[in-house]
């Protein structure tokens, strides 16, 4: 979908407004669709130049249903809805009329974009080595540097057994 800044639309609105040409008349001139000259002009009537300005904004599930049911209550068209309420986005009245008919005010929620929050996890019991004492960590800590040179010794001797082995085996004898 083409974006145009907020001087092109007020040129097309002011246009629209002065001249004794059609909406659909100039929307030729332009190159624009004719429902958009339609609603830049029903939004500038509305609301003026900040009608044309772009516009971000979350809207509530109360909200959506406000303008629907004002929509149906009045027996508005969905774009005379959207320059009423000041709704940019074409499509959002007609999907938020889906939406309400399919699942009710809790369908017309904001979704939420991201990660959801982490769960808070209670704090973990305290590990073993937390109730021992500094004393029987410490004899612990050199049973296992002991219990460590010992197998790196071990690994040593069975490596030089091994390399004796393939040692004899290379050498031919001289019968």
């Amino acid at each position: 979908m083409a974006r145009y800044d907020e001087s092109f639309k007020l040129r097309v609105v002011q246009q629209c407004l002065r001249e004794d040409v059609s909406p659909g008349e100039i929307a030729r001139q332009h190159g624009l669709d004719k429902s958009t000259v339609h609603q830049w002009l029903e939004t500038y009537r509305q609301h003026g130049m900040s009608g044309l300005r772009k516009k971000y904004s979350h809207r509530s599930a109360t909200f959506k249903q406000e303008v629907l049911e004002r929509m149906w209550r009045d027996g508005l068209s969905q774009r005379q809805t959207a320059a009423l309420f000041d709704i940019r986005e074409r499509s959002a009245i007609g999907r938020w009329e889906r939406q309400y008919h399919s699942g009710g005010l809790t369908a017309l929620e904001p979704k939420r974009k991201g990660r959801r929050p982490m769960s808070k996890k209670p704090p973990s019991p305290p590990s073993p080595d937390e109730e021992r004492s500094q004393k029987e960590l410490l004899e612990e800590l050199a049973y296992l540097r002991a219990e460590n040179a010992y197998l790196k010794k071990l690994d040593a001797l069975i490596r030089e057994e091994q390399a004796a082995a393939r040692g004899k085996k290379r050498k031919p004898s001289r019968d």
